[in-house]
């Protein structure tokens, strides 16, 4: 290397790096295995969660609000969530005529349907339990009340029942001897003589009773035949060689393997029921002793357009159905338990 070499070389400026300040790295935890459930059961609820908020939770609110403010329905848009507040509406739906009578007949209607589909469904269970041919298509011939629009199913009845042409009528004249057609869903109180005895019965509310009955009955058919086919077959047969009769059998070892479901049942369709507005609203229109509590919060709300005064009886409604389910609970739910224990 030369010297002129040598000297460009040396006048090179060196490359240097500017000092930088080192930054001690962060060391994250490692996710643990509940941890990791706990995230993923997060991602799993909240659209559930969601979804319960904006289509229950916040409607309940909002019922809740408007049942304190004197709201009609032309004025619901431009009201805020706070208005003038007061205990006119309660005062209203209280001090209305029939709404007293209209609660007992609720519980009227509650009681019977409950019971009756509840009881209908264990009898078509039992009946359809044991394999014969055909058995197949007579069950899911059961559950054509159940899944059929139920605006169809009441226009079945409402011609069936009707006194100008029903078939009902034209079968009780051929084979009982009826004098006059019977309005099955417009009478109120129809004389009925029994033994000698004259009495009045609701016509109206049993005919709606009975439809309810009809209806609903393959939904607890459908509880009640997976219990029984669940119920061991060896419990039957022990109890047949020790001399039971069927009467002794189902009492002492069907009825107590059924009694969580029937209990479930009793809960389930007693709410249903007693919020049921569109059977008894499509079949009577809540006339004719049929004025049951759903009916009435309707024509607070269409006939009144008064949306506080509606509210406030569905509040009142709920709160009637709180208090009942608790009485239930209190009275019958440690009574299950044993008998399930």
């Amino acid at each position: 290397m030369t010297t002129a070499q040598r000297g460009a070389t040396e006048r090179r400026p060196k490359d240097r790096r500017p000092l930088t300040a080192t930054r001690p790295r962060t060391t994250t935890r490692p996710l643990t295995a509940s941890r990791r459930e706990n995230r993923a059961g997060l991602a799993f609820v909240t659209p559930t969660f969601l979804v319960v908020l904006v289509v229950v939770v916040l409607p309940i609110l909002w019922t809740v609000l408007l049942a304190f403010q004197d709201a009609k329905l032309v004025d619901i848009q431009g009201m805020g969530l706070f208005g003038n507040w007061s205990l006119d509406n309660f005062t209203q739906v209280f001090a209305s005529a029939g709404f007293w009578s209209s609660l007992v007949t609720t519980l009227i209607y509650t009681v019977g349907a409950t019971a009756g589909s509840i009881l209908l469904g264990l009898v078509a269970a039992l009946a359809l339990r044991s394999p014969f041919k055909g058995r197949g298509l007579l069950r899911g011939a059961m559950l054509l009340p159940y899944v059929a629009p139920v605006v169809a199913v009441a226009f079945v009845w409402e011609v069936a029942l009707s006194p100008q042409y029903g078939i009902v009528n034209e079968w009780g004249r051929t084979l009982f001897g009826w004098d006059d057609p019977i309005a099955f869903l417009s009478t109120r109180e129809y004389e009925v003589s029994l033994l000698g005895l004259h009495f009045d019965i609701p016509l109206a509310l049993f005919t709606v009773i009975a439809f309810e009955i009809w209806r609903y009955f393959p939904f607890a058919f459908l509880f009640l035949l997976a219990r029984l086919q669940a119920v061991p077959d060896g419990l039957e047969e022990a109890a047949k060689v020790d001399g039971a009769t069927p009467l002794q059998s189902f009492r002492h070892i069907l009825l107590p393997q059924l009694m969580p479901v029937l209990a479930l049942l009793c809960v389930l369709r007693f709410i249903l029921t007693f919020n049921k507005f569109d059977d008894v609203y499509l079949l009577t229109g809540g006339g004719s002793g049929t004025d049951i509590a759903g009916v009435r919060v309707y024509d607070f709300l269409t006939a009144r357009y008064d949306v506080g005064a509606a509210a406030a009886q569905a509040l009142v409604l709920a709160a009637v159905l709180v208090v009942l389910l608790g009485l239930y609970f209190k009275f019958f739910g440690k009574k299950v338990q044993e008998e399930q224990s």
